[in-house]
This record gives C-alpha cells, structure tokens and sequence, in this order.
C-alpha cells in the first residue's frame, strides 16, 4: 500500500478528534524525549538540549497549535464559542510559552501538561479533581 493510500485510509477511518489527539500525542512524545531535566538545568545546558533536538519539537508543536486556532477561529468551526475561545487562549498562550523555552527559559514542563490534559479532553477523559 502506497503512503498516499495509508494516508486517505486514516482519514476516512479516524474522526477529526481522533486524528487531532494521534497528532498532538506525537508531538507531545517528542517534547517528552528532550524534557528530563530542562526546567531544572543551568541555562547553557538547556540550550545544549535544544540544539539535540528539542528545538524541533518546539516548533512542530507551535506549528500544531497554529494550525489548531486557525481551525477554531474559522467561522465553520462548530465547537462552542466559549470552548473555542478558550483553546484560542490556550493556544497564543502555548506560542508565548514555546518563545521562552526557545530561548532557554524554563517552562517546557508546563507546555507539556498542558498537550497531555488537551490529549486526555480529546479522548474522552473529564479532568480529576483540583486540575482544572
């Protein structure tokens, strides 16, 4: 089977929903892989991480939550106002965040709670107590 016929396969088999979680779940696990000890670390070590390759994943992540507000500020979007509004916020929010970390701030802790709680709403999963 072709990648071109892979591709149309999934798209006609997953939900929107679906394939948004499958994406931001990859995208989060490449973020994960560059996280232990980021926040932590002396600002030339964190910049010693983003050059193997956290960079990348940064910025496929903004990439991400780009694409994600374009689509919720499309006026075809039928998600509740309030809903999207709200994961508008989150998104400029993850794109100021990203900025930061990009520079060698701390704060890639934060940018991947937030994916992981995104990740549990899109399957299903009510947030437990305290984490809203």
């Amino acid at each position: 089977m072709s990648i071109a016929a892979y591709k149309q396969t999934i798209r006609e088999s997953e939900s929107p929903r679906q394939i948004e979680r499958r994406v931001l779940t990859r995208v989060t696990a490449a973020l994960e892989r560059h996280a232990e000890g980021f926040d932590t670390a002396v600002p030339g070590r964190r910049h010693f991480i983003l050059a193997q390759g956290l960079r990348e994943a940064l910025t496929d992540n903004q990439a991400l939550w780009r694409a994600l507000r374009h689509d919720l500020a499309d006026s075809g979007n039928r998600l509740p106002e309030g809903i999207r509004a709200a994961l508008i916020s989150i998104s400029l929010w993850v794109d100021r965040q990203s900025t930061q970390v990009l520079g060698g701030k701390p704060g890639l802790d934060a940018l991947i709670e937030v994916n992981r709680r995104i990740i549990a709403g899109l399957a299903g999963q009510a947030p437990r107590p305290g984490e809203v």
